[in-house]
């Protein structure tokens, strides 16, 4: 089984554990704040659906594009490039909102807030190369 196939049933187990406890999960995201990203693929025009963590700040919400760190950007980073206006379910609640990347100096602020605190995303970004991991905020359509 390829690694690709690996994270698409990592991802899938994830999401059904998300549901089944109103957005709680355990293992090595327990306790983190996670969310349900729904985009619409740039090529293939299905839809795709991705758990991720998310950082609060205050009525912002910010997600990170790391890939863990791959040396280049994940596919739902792509797609809501393309779409920008995405579904995401937080808890048992779903929302429409609209995807926006932050430009720098705000983007290394509010990732080196996120790496401060969850220092995995710090080794992330060592990983990641010469890619600079985009953050985007999620704004309330």
């Amino acid at each position: 089984m390829s690694a690709a196939m690996d994270m698409h049933a990592f991802n899938r187990g994830i999401i059904a554990e998300f549901r089944e406890n109103a957005g709680k999960v355990g293992g090595m995201f327990e306790g983190a704040p996670m969310l349900i990203l729904h985009t619409v693929g740039a090529k293939s025009g299905s839809h795709r659906e991705n758990p991720l963590m998310y950082r609060q700040e205050g009525d912002r919400r910010f997600i990170f594009a790391s890939a863990a760190g791959a040396p280049v950007h994940p596919s739902w980073y792509h797609n809501l490039r393309a779409t920008p206006a995405v579904e995401i379910e937080v808890g048992a609640d779903r929302e429409v909102v609209l995807a926006r990347p932050l430009d720098e100096p705000e983007r290394s602020e509010v990732y080196g807030r996120q790496a401060t605190e969850v220092p995995q995303f710090g080794e992330y970004e060592q990983q990641a190369g010469d890619r600079v991991i985009p953050v985007v905020e999620l704004v309330s359509a």
